[in-house]
């Protein structure tokens, strides 16, 4: 019989945010080429509708990456895992910030450089989740 507990429902919600924000991102940058075809606007709306989908797993993220810190015995990890941590959370708000500025820009340089950063941020930040756990 499968355990469903309080650790397996933690990280399968922390994993779930991660395959969104991380994912969605991949598949936006993917489309958008294809998606400015049909429209001056298309772009515009289809991120619009990802953000709209996208923020409450952002939200997700950092609401069970939160509830990991409690279970995890700070004192007893090495200084590596703490470097790791501290990594891990500077780059899940550069991620988070970036991809705020995106949204929220009408500049296309601004555009390019925290898409393109706020990416490199969200990946830096998940490589950072699986060098904690192995």
């Amino acid at each position: 019989m499968i355990d469903l507990d309080a650790y397996t429902i933690r990280i399968f919600l922390h994993l779930l945010g991660v395959t969104v924000w991380v994912g969605g991102q991949i598949v936006m940058a993917a489309l958008v080429p294809a998606i400015r075809g049909l429209g001056p606007d298309a772009a515009k709306i289809a991120a619009n509708r990802f953000g709209q989908v996208a923020w409450p797993f952002y939200a997700l993220l950092v609401v069970t990456g939160i509830w990991n810190l409690f279970e995890v015995d700070l004192g007893s990890v090495s200084a590596g895992y703490h470097m790791t941590l501290g990594i891990k959370l500077l780059l899940v708000a550069l991620s988070g910030v970036a991809a705020f500025v995106h949204s929220t820009t009408k500049s296309r340089v601004v555009m390019a450089v925290t898409g393109g950063g706020g990416f490199v941020a969200a990946v830096g930040a998940f490589v950072c989740g699986v060098l904690m756990v192995t």
